[in-house]
């Protein structure tokens, strides 16, 4: 029942959570979006949502909706066909402040009259659970749920799609075909085109977002509740941190970065991983991405603080005659045929919307084996192979990776190796930043092709699954490359490659000479004998050992001479000026019919934005100031003043740079009155004076990789 789900926006108290559990080392959220991330702005009127703690409020919208499909109270506790109502919570216990939010949130429930079971466990048991069990089997009803950014991010593509849509497989049912799955076509489309860049100018992508944002909140599948701020305590002989503002101090640049007095880093972590290791659905947990981002270099990153898509493995020239025209292809462009099994020459007459031309900084695996344009091309097949179910039968699908894949791929339209480090890339993919078409275009590969090939082919005879859900439906091992007995299972198919004189389908024409086939899976089958993991990859560091028994992973330096970065390469990430408000001046009380000034003292600012809302959180004004030094001021003239409620109206005033995409938030209340002597009565509830530097998040349903809390709804049995 949506408005059961909905109304446990207002049985959490937020602020509780906040304050107390968090000990004020956080922000409340009420969207996907917190008020540091760039596209809050984009969305904050449509954040109209007055979810304040209020159980009445709950109370009355939950009686109201069992009422309404037959549910009955008896003795205070709900009853449907003579049955109680059971709700099972699985509550995080290794995180003490989502333990916390378990425990209050089953109280509650308790008083609403709902029979309540509490489950605990840690994220590998939510692996079963909650994410790998058929929703319809009722083992969970709700989760606290929580995620991690693993960058900061300027135009976010992915995150509303992750978090609210069905599509990408993370909702309830995950897609499996075998299970109940939520269903949701419109915000569907709506996050399809903002993934895909369907649209034709910032404007419209800014109204697909608001759209969505407001669905996923009215559905309620996911709760959002709060965003923690971390603390980390570094060594003072330890320089070169770099504070990402989407990943904090755990980015990906901190260990490549940092320097010390002594050979080794030593870096305390909660946990090595909880998951699976290999790069199609694994790296779905905080603990193991943090490690693989430092082992694997991607082809494009994000700025740690403006957000926009910088190169790092790969340069760019991109070519688009997007939103509206068309760029020829070349007929020597070729594409994967899944059906036909094999490459073919893309027809005549083809048109694109880009053309980008990526040059790629090879260097050598850690196995010592020289990266190649086939690598590049595998993973292009393999995005199209597994991306498409050709029938029912099709061996190449995964529940959660194909429906993901499958958006991507259908923007394809070929691509023209030039060389042997350069490709053209022609997709049917517009966006208004440059950065963000070159990154949607772009093919790298974190793994060697033999390994993935090997991968590949242990899923297809039925030996592992690439992603959680697909290893719960069919009873077999999550993939995990760190795993030793999955290791060995990658290196028997290596060997019997190795044996079989064996060539992929997909690199045959492009290869003819055995003795590269041979030279790759002896390698990499030598390093999986020596170091009993099959994690290779291609960077700064080297995956060397790991031990479950002492809870210790120990990587070293990539000291090969192919690497393209030298140290200090990510120095300049270590300082930002950083947008603040130092001080606000406004006064505590303000008269209608009277113009009102705020003084606000900001550094590192380009602008000051405002918002200004009433007591029901309607907004009233809002406007952009450009600022040229630290002193500005808001001018609330009376027509603007008169527009206010009398008794407690809201201030949120945002502090922007162009250079840094952090803007710095300050939100506070103030009373208008008729008159000097003429004071309303005062809730003292309806008062915040908080200043806000980091966003927070409340989920009702668990995403993959995030430090927040959430519930996950699971529909009734008896209703589907």
């Amino acid at each position: 029942l949506q408005k059961v789900r909905f109304a446990l926006n207002y049985l959490i108290d937020r602020k509780l959570i906040v304050n107390e559990l968090m000990g004020g080392f956080g922000v409340p959220m009420i969207s996907y979006y917190g008020p540091s991330d760039p596209e809050y702005l984009t969305v904050i009127e449509q954040l109209e949502f007055n979810f304040r703690y209020n159980p009445s409020l709950a109370k009355e919208t939950i009686s109201e909706s069992l009422y309404s499909v037959g549910a009955e109270k008896k003795d205070e506790k709900w009853y449907f066909d003579n049955n109680p109502i059971e709700i099972t919570i699985f509550i995080r216990s290794d995180d003490p402040v989502r333990k916390s939010i378990g425990e209050i949130l089953a109280s509650e429930l308790q008083n609403m009259g709902f029979t309540v079971k509490k489950e605990f466990g840690d994220l590998n048991k939510a692996f079963v659970i909650v994410y790998g069990s058929n929703p319809s089997d009722l083992k969970w009803s709700l989760y606290t749920e929580g995620w991690v950014r693993s960058a900061f991010v300027k135009y976010d593509s992915v995150g509303l799609g992750q978090m609210y849509a069905p599509w990408f497989s993370n909702m309830p049912g995950f897609n499996d075909p075998s299970y109940w799955n939520y269903k949701n076509d419109y915000i569907d489309s709506i996050t399809q085109k903002i993934y895909t860049g369907d649209f034709e100018s910032s404007e419209e992508r800014n109204a697909l977002i608001q759209n969505a944002i407001k669905e996923g909140i009215n559905e309620s599948v996911r709760i959002f509740l709060a965003s923690k701020i971390d603390q980390y305590v570094v060594n003072e002989n330890i320089k070169g941190v770099v504070n990402d503002f989407g990943a904090g101090v755990p980015s990906r640049f901190t260990p490549i970065n940092s320097k010390g007095d002594k050979e080794e880093l030593t870096i305390g972590v909660k946990q090595i991983y909880q998951g699976a290791w290999n790069p199609v659905m694994g790296f779905s947990d905080t603990y193991s991405r943090q490690i693989w981002d430092i082992i694997s270099d991607p082809a494009t990153f994000k700025h740690p603080f403006t957000g926009e898509t910088i190169p790092v493995r790969a340069e760019w020239n991109v070519e688009t005659a997007g939103p509206s025209d068309k760029l020829d292809v070349p007929e020597q462009a070729i594409i994967w045929d899944p059906e036909k099994q094999e490459w073919i020459h893309v027809a005549p007459g083809t048109k694109s919307t880009s053309k980008v031309t990526f040059d790629f900084k090879f260097s050598n695996w850690h196995n010592g084996q020289k990266m190649d344009l086939n690598d590049i091309l595998y993973s292009l097949y393999f995005a199209i192979e597994w991306g498409t179910q050709i029938d029912e039968n099709d061996k190449t699908f995964d529940t959660e990776f194909t429906p993901r894949a499958g958006q991507m791929i259908q923007t394809i339209l070929g691509v023209n190796p030039i060389d042997e480090d350069t490709i053209e890339v022609y997709v049917d993919y517009w966006h208004f930043d440059k950065g963000e078409i070159a990154e949607w275009a772009s093919l790298w590969s974190t793994m060697p092709w033999e390994i993935s090939a090997a991968m590949e082919q242990a899923v297809i005879d039925g030996k592992a699954s690439y992603s959680r859900s697909g290893a719960t439906s069919k009873n077999v091992n999550w993939l995990s490359l760190i795993v030793p007995k999955d290791a060995k299972l990658i290196q028997e198919y290596l060997e019997s490659f190795r044996e079989s004189k064996y060539m992929p389908i997909a690199l045959k024409e492009f290869q003819k000479e055995p003795n590269y086939y041979n030279s790759r899976y002896n390698t990499s089958s030598k390093w999986i004998q020596e170091k009993n993991h099959a994690v290779i990859s291609n960077g700064p560091f080297v995956l060397e050992s790991y031990s479950p028994e002492s809870r210790t992973i120990k990587v070293s330096s990539f000291d090969d001479e192919t690497y393209p970065f030298s140290l200090g390469h990510w120095s300049d990430f270590v300082d930002a000026k950083i947008p603040k408000i130092e001080e606000v001046e406004i006064p505590r009380i303000v008269n209608k019919d009277s113009e009102t000034i705020v003084k606000i003292k900001a550094v590192n600012t380009d602008s000051i934005l405002y918002f200004l809302s009433n007591s029901t959180g309607n907004i009233i004004s809002t406007e952009s100031i450009v600022t040229d030094d630290e002193n500005s001021k808001i001018i609330l003239a009376k027509d603007i003043v008169n527009n206010l409620s009398i008794g407690a109206n809201n201030l949120k005033i945002f502090a922007i740079s162009q250079n840094v995409l952090k803007p710095d938030y300050y939100s506070t209340s103030f009373m208008v009155t008729n008159s000097n002597t003429d004071m309303p009565e005062i809730n003292q509830d309806d008062i915040e004076f908080d200043k806000y530097s980091v966003q927070q998040i409340l989920w009702v349903l668990v995403p993959i990789g995030i430090i927040s809390m959430l519930i996950l709804f699971v529909k009734k049995r008896s209703s589907q």
